[in-house]
Order: C-alpha cells, then sequence, then structure tokens
C-alpha cells in the first residue's frame, strides 16, 4: 500500500502587517493542504513598517489560534527556490481585485517557468475583505484613521504605537 506524500502549500507575503484580509485566505487556505507554510519576505521595495522578527511575530501570533498544520517561515529568496526548499507543490496567493489578477498571473506564470512542478492556487477574497491592503492600512494610520475594521485588536495596537512613535522621532 503506497504512502500520500503530505500535500504542502506555500502562501508568502510581506505581511507588513498582517490583515483580516491575509488571515481570511491562511484559513481558507489551510483547508487545501496537509501544511501552509506561511512565508514572510522582505520586499524593500514596499518600505516596511516592521522588521522582519516583528513580521514573524505577529503572523505566528495570528496564526496561533487557527487549528491546521501551519508553520510561519522567514525567507529572503526566488520564491519557487522557498517552496523548493518547503517541499511545496502549491503557493496560494489571494486575489482582491482585476488588478492583483493581471500582477498575480504574470507572476504564477514566470514561477511556473521557474519550477513546473510547484502550481499557483488563487484564492478570492472575502467580499467584505476585498479592499483591505496592508499598504493602505499602513496610511491610514499614519493620518490617525480608524484601521480597526481590517486588522485585529492586537495588530490595531501594534500598528497604533508604531505610529506614535515614528511620530515621536519626526518620521
Amino acid at each position: 500500500m503506497a504512502t500520500e506524500k503530505a500535500r504542502i502549500g506555500v502562501y508568502p507575503g510581506t505581511f507588513d502587517p498582517i490583515t483580516l484580509g491575509h488571515m481570511d485566505i491562511i484559513r481558507r487556505g489551510a483547508k487545501l493542504v496537509d501544511r501552509l507554510v506561511i512565508g514572510v519576505t522582505t520586499n524593500i521595495s514596499k518600505s516596511p513598517m516592521f522588521t522582519d522578527e516583528e513580521r514573524l511575530d505577529m503572523v505566528r501570533r495570528e496564526c496561533a489560534g487557527i487549528d491546521a498544520d501551519i508553520e510561519v517561515v522567514g525567507f529572503n529568496s526566488l520564491l519557487m527556490d522557498f517552496a523548493e526548499a518547503q517541499g511545496a507543490s502549491i503557493i496560494v496567493r489571494g486575489l482582491r481585485a482585476v488588478a492583483d489578477f493581471e500582477y498575480e498571473y504574470q507572476m504564477a506564470g514566470m514561477n511556473q517557468q521557474i519550477n513546473g512542478r510547484v502550481e499557483t492556487v488563487f484564492l478570492m477574497a472575502d467580499v467584505s475583505l476585498q479592499p483591505i491592503a496592508s499598504r493602505l492600512v499602513k496610511e491610514i494610520a499614519l493620518y490617525g484613521g480608524p484601521i480597526h475594521k481590517f486588522v485585529s485588536p492586537t495588530i490595531c495596537r501594534q500598528v497604533t504605537d508604531r505610529v506614535e512613535l515614528i511620530g515621536r522621532k519626526g518620521g
């Protein structure tokens, strides 16, 4: 009798900060695989508000209550190299809008050229969460706006504290 190989998926992102939209994709993506590896990466073009370690801690804390095999790992390499190192056969990506699809479609095509053994699976964001983007959450917070509808209470506090720290340092 042949043993089935565990299906491993990777959900990559900067998670700066992790939002309710990310959490929706994590919960749903975890149902598609035996183990979901959340790859927390640095994208310097996105001007991160939080360090790599802070973002890893955020994601681990937010995922602690999910009843699934989830591992949070930092990486700073090509996504397909990271997926291969994790033994993944699936990349999970969330889509919010048509603009996301165009970018993600191009990335999936490039990734397929790099490693055809790994498939990209797109999950549509829940309708109520579609407008949420980490970049917008940070922008709203920096201007003193309310972000509690977009992130958990713990993340809301962490972002608010960081914005206050930035304000005290003068930018």
